[in-house]
């Protein structure tokens, strides 16, 4: 008996397994890598992973393919990028980068253009380009309100024997002064400060050196406006004691070796005695410049680390410190009266001065302890956790001890205490810094126009930091920082169109 098989009855046969169809991306990019890289052979690992040695070459050519395409040279060096039309207000805007930001002289800004472009700049056309445009940087200054600046570094810089006003905001390095004077007196300064209170210019209390012209003429233009003392200027006047007795004492060591060595050859003569007095006097000399920098080291390390340092205790310790310290540098004014003299006498004359920051932030402390509703000793506990360094030991007990006692308050305050410590301002450190960028501009020339003066200060307030400490400059203008207005581009506020950068 026979039985008609039915069509379509049978089952389908399976297909065979194909370890290459199951390797994803990931896996085929990782053999490719292996084999050109020498790892493995392309024979051991197709033993290993179970596909064609076909495969493992195949995947070896595709990836050294794509490298060679990822890394080969785009385009030649004489590739045309793109065409821009030069017209005469594109050649002035170049003009002006290459004055401010380039900071090129009038003759040299003429040559670059003659050696690129089939056209010539007299120095005299550059010049009018750039006095067109102070004009209307001056226009742009003058609508600037400043009073939301509260605290301002004061100070001047030289050119050529004229002294050049200089007045910054602290917290946005806004420059809200650049004029150039006579002089450096009480009358100069006074005339300019009274300029500025007329366009709301009215902070808190400024930071300066002792320049005895710029106190009184902020004395009588700001009455009422304290004048903080500048801590650089103090450090920098102990450092430079401290280099001087160094000097010294390293002079009064080889003067020592020096006889000593006469000693030993005299001493085959027999006459060694001879040279016995200098030596005695030369090694007095010695231990007293010794002990002398010894001394000095140790009193500006005190004054460095426990008077004007941030942390730190109240006014009234600081004080006392600060004039024991000067005291003992007067019983040591014998030895170098030419130095420490008038050191000591600085330091008297500023006292007050010098330790204003202090006052400031005995201030805040005392707020902020008001405000969490804690101890003030608390406050100052938490202000001296961020003087340890981590690896000290103290630091983590006191950092414990503090979170038993704050709880959840202890980040609050720990936020709030730094956002405080900002508004304490111990050096001009900003006005030095200024001072500096402005030396790049002013060593181009020996006059010094007031236009020029405005495009500069113009410049500097409307120009974006492109990096800076301060995260929150970066990409931001000191006009933006000081008002929180965003604004346009700088050569747009000069009238000029601004072409933006591909990305």
């Amino acid at each position: 008996m026979s039985f008609t098989p039915i069509i379509g009855s049978r089952k389908p046969e399976p297909k065979p397994f194909c370890a290459a169809q199951q390797l994803d991306s990931e896996a085929r990019q990782a053999l490719a890598l292996k084999a050109l890289a020498g790892v493995q052979s392309p024979a051991q690992l197709a033993r290993d992973t179970g596909v064609s040695r076909k495969f493992i070459y195949e995947l070896m050519f595709r990836t050294r393919k794509a490298l060679n395409e990822a890394f080969a040279k785009k385009g030649h060096d004489d590739e045309v990028l793109f065409s821009l039309p030069v017209t005469k207000k594109w050649l002035h805007k170049l003009v002006l980068e290459q004055t401010l930001n380039g900071h090129s002289s009038e003759r040299g800004i003429a040559q670059i253009i003659e050696d690129l472009f089939p056209v010539a700049l007299s120095e005299g056309t550059i010049h009018n380009i750039v006095q067109a445009a102070a004009q209307r940087a001056r226009a742009v200054n003058a609508t600037e309100d400043l009073s939301a600046i509260l605290i301002a570094a004061l100070d001047e810089i030289f050119q050529v024997g004229d002294a050049v006003l200089v007045g910054a905001d602290v917290h946005s390095t806004y420059c809200f002064l650049l004029n150039k004077c006579g002089g450096r007196g009480e009358t100069e300064w006074g005339v300019n400060l009274l300029d500025l209170a007329e366009r709301g210019l009215r902070p808190e209390h400024t930071v300066a050196d002792f320049g005895r012209g710029l106190r009184a003429g902020q004395a009588a233009a700001w009455p009422g406006v304290p004048c903080h003392g500048d801590v650089f200027h103090v450090e920098q006047d102990v450092g430079n004691l401290l280099r001087y007795l160094e000097h010294r004492a390293y002079s009064a060591v080889s003067a020592v070796q020096k006889v000593v060595a006469s000693m030993e050859r005299a001493e085959r003569r027999s006459k060694a005695h001879d040279l016995t007095p200098r030596w005695l006097k030369l090694c007095a000399e010695e231990t007293a410049a010794v002990s002398l920098v010894d001394d000095v080291t140790c009193l500006a390390c005190w004054l460095r680390e426990d008077v004007l340092a941030l942390c730190g205790a109240d006014f009234k310790t600081r004080s006392e410190l600060f004039d024991w310290i000067v005291a003992e540098l007067r019983l040591r004014e014998w030895q170098a009266p030419h130095r420490i003299g008038p050191l000591c006498t600085k330091l008297e004359n500023g006292r007050h001065a010098i330790l204003a920051f202090v006052a400031v932030l005995d201030r805040e402390l005392r707020a902020l302890a008001q405000e969490f509703q804690v101890a003030e000793t608390t406050v100052r506990a938490l202000h001296q956790l961020q003087r340890l360094p981590p690896e000290d030991a103290r630091r983590w007990a006191l950092q414990a001890a503090l979170w038993k006692e704050l709880g959840a308050r202890f980040h609050p305050l720990q936020q709030a205490l730094q956002q405080r410590l900002k508004r304490v301002v111990r050096a001009s450190s900003i006005i030095e810094n200024l001072n500096s960028r402005l030396r790049s501009y002013f060593f181009l020339r020996r006059e010094l126009g007031p236009e020029y003066l405005e495009l500069l200060r113009f410049f500097l307030n409307h120009r974006r930091f492109r990096r800076s400490r301060c995260a929150e400059r970066v990409g931001r203008s000191p006009y933006e920082i000081l008002t929180g207005c965003p604004q346009a581009h700088w050569l747009e506020l000069l009238g000029y169109q601004h072409v933006q950068c591909a990305a």
